[in-house]
């Protein structure tokens, strides 16, 4: 009897690991929308959270399509270099992390430009909730088990 019972629970073990994992389906969703839905989505979630007037969800919707772009070009040149397996040099890294540090100081120039200080703030404090679990997410993938975040940004 306890041969039996050890054979069942082994079989529920192994097939419980062997089931596949889904795919997040809302990952899969938007990978089928086209870029410029993606932007009106976004902007669109924008104007709903920080209450954006005609004017600014125009100004936003210039920004956004420039940052789709941007973004598209920093995947395939990061698919590129993933297929080559050439690692980056200090120096390449060092401007690389410059490049991006000073486009995030030209887009909070721009943020300040655009929204009132109340929006701004608002905007402030959702980018760095999404920074933060987005860098959980990465830490929990990486060492596959639960992050340990001390700071909130």
């Amino acid at each position: 009897m306890k041969k039996l019972f050890i054979a069942a629970l082994l079989i529920v073990g192994m097939t419980s690991f062997a089931q596949e994992k889904k795919a997040r389906p809302e990952r899969t969703q938007m990978e089928q929308l086209t870029p410029e839905q993606r932007n009106q989505l976004q902007l669109k979630k924008m104007t709903l959270e920080l209450d954006l007037n005609a004017s600014q969800q125009k100004e936003m919707s210039t920004i956004i399509a420039e940052q789709s772009a941007k973004r598209e070009a920093r995947m395939a040149e990061r698919k590129a270099t993933k297929d080559s397996a050439k690692k980056l040099t200090s120096d390449e890294l060092f401007t690389k992390k410059s490049k991006m540090l000073d486009e995030q100081i030209v887009m909070k120039e721009r943020m300040k430009k655009i929204l009132t200080s109340e929006q701004y703030k608002k905007w402030d404090d959702m980018k760095g909730k999404k920074h933060h679990g987005i860098k959980k997410r990465m830490i929990h993938h990486k060492d596959r088990k639960p992050a340990e975040m001390g700071d909130k940004k």
